[in-house]
């Protein structure tokens, strides 16, 4: 048997595991999702007032049904993702919800999604929150059980950049182009069952 055979064979015997990068995929973006549009559904008279607001929020416009379709798209749309049921369909919402926060929320922000000013993505706005840093543990640790605080982890400043969007955005890309995955999806079986190609 040939080296290109055995690779032949191993190609092949790989195909059975077709299905656990789109599963890995839609089992990490269906909790996040999931929590961000449970927020906006919880507390939708202040999402619809963010989205309003020029001067504070967003400044949309319509921004009751604006806040409807971020937080219906996300919310049940993360229970798609987590079943594989129209993963490609609803993909394209998630998709242009995740243009939408990069550009309209983060995008001011830069890249990072935690201020880190060793990072050759910082920005001055990330620069200047390590001296803020330095002093909220300052006053952490003279007034405040700083031990206690921190035994969970670092005190760190969120940035708030595109860094999270643009990653959920490309995750959503991959599953638009890959669908559900083999034999992890409720896609797949329907598919199989009325032969679908």
């Amino acid at each position: 048997m040939s080296l290109v055979d055995l690779y032949q064979k191993f190609l092949n015997f790989s195909r059975y595991g077709e299905g656990l990068a789109p599963l890995a995929l839609r089992l990490y973006l269906a909790p996040v999702l999931m929590q961000a549009g449970y927020n906006k559904l919880a507390h939708f008279e202040d999402t619809v007032a963010w989205f309003a607001n020029p001067d504070w929020g967003l400044g949309l416009p319509m921004p009751t049904l604006m806040a409807a379709l971020a937080a219906g798209t996300e919310f049940f749309g993360a229970f798609l993702l987590l079943v594989g049921l129209a993963t490609r369909l609803i993909s394209i919402p998630l998709m242009i919800t995740m243009l939408v926060a990069a550009f309209t929320v983060h995008w001011p922000n830069g890249w990072l999604a935690i201020a880190d000013g060793s990072s050759w993505l910082a920005n001055e706005r990330v620069l200047d929150a390590g001296d803020k840093l330095d002093k909220a543990k300052s006053l952490l640790q003279e007034y405040g059980n700083y031990d206690w605080l921190t035994s969970s982890g670092n005190l760190v400043v969120l940035n708030n950049g595109i860094e999270f969007a643009a990653t959920y955005f490309i995750m959503l890309l991959a599953l638009f182009s890959l669908g559900g995955g083999r034999y992890t999806s409720l896609d797949y079986f329907i598919a199989k069952r009325y032969n679908v190609k």
